[in-house]
């Protein structure tokens, strides 16, 4: 599914056409930083400077219509974990670190703003309408398959009294299946839905989206949004950790109510 390209004052990010709250997928454009992370670095435990950083958050920000203090964001580890966080959470932001492990979080408050970040793992923002309710999940293999996205939207169920039918999830811009070639364990690891992995020489060709969107399938969530881009495919518009090689920067997604 195509999604919206927005180009706030220089500052480039994507929006889904099924999440009807604050949302966002930045990309490369429009930030300060320099050299490697050039520009819009959002990364905040890497070598870039602190101010440009700083700067950065405060241009996205802008750009999407949101307050940096209300940002809430954990360590991710590439687990399953998912948080349950509330305006009291905010704020992290400017200590520039954090000691919660989580790879996702949820939330029913407004003005709380869930962050995840990636450089080639999937993004995935959820919505449900009916409760009020917003998850953002970090899948990287790893998460994707110990199942992390079907882990919140049963935390959103259990929570808060979410249906799965009612959620409305968007699966962002990620390294694709054109560019995630694996080995055996990886593979091994994603045989749940063997129809995700295809031969490529003597390796495979791994499909995230695919396999994150089978995995919101089963979990009762139908109403879901595909981005068609690649980060490795894209790395000038997008980080890549697997094009640079861990030379990179990072992006985020971020949803808010």
């Amino acid at each position: 599914m195509t999604f919206t390209q927005h180009n706030h004052n220089g500052v480039v990010y994507m929006t889904s056409p099924n999440i009807a709250v604050t949302h966002a997928f930045s990309t490369r454009f429009g930030g300060v930083s320099s050299g490697i992370f050039s520009t819009l670095n959002l990364g905040l435990n890497l070598s870039d400077e602190r101010s440009n950083v700083t700067e950065n958050y405060n241009r996205l920000c802008t750009a999407i219509g949101i307050s940096s203090d209300d940002i809430v964001y954990s360590n991710q580890v590439h687990g399953t974990r998912i948080r349950t966080v509330s305006r009291n959470d905010c704020g992290l932001l400017h200590k520039a670190c954090t000691t919660e492990q989580a790879d996702g979080l949820v939330t029913n408050e407004p003005d709380v703003a869930l962050m995840v970040f990636t450089a080639d793992c999937v993004p995935i923002l959820l919505h449900d309408p009916t409760r009020g309710v917003v998850g953002a999940v970090h899948a990287g293999w790893r998460g994707t398959a110990a199942n992390i996205a079907r882990a919140a939207v049963q935390k959103m169920t259990d929570e808060y009294g979410c249906n799965p039918s009612d959620i409305h999830a968007a699966i962002g811009p990620c390294i694709s299946v054109c560019c995630f070639e694996v080995g055996d364990d990886v593979a091994q690891a994603l045989s749940e839905y063997q129809e995700c992995i295809t031969a490529s020489g003597e390796k495979y060709k791994a499909d995230l989206k695919k396999y994150n969107r089978l995995i919101l399938n089963k979990a009762g969530v139908l109403n879901i949004s595909i981005s068609d881009e690649c980060t490795c495919c894209s790395n000038d518009k997008y980080w890549s950790h697997r094009y640079t090689k861990g030379e990179r920067g990072s992006q985020v997604a971020i949803i808010k109510l």
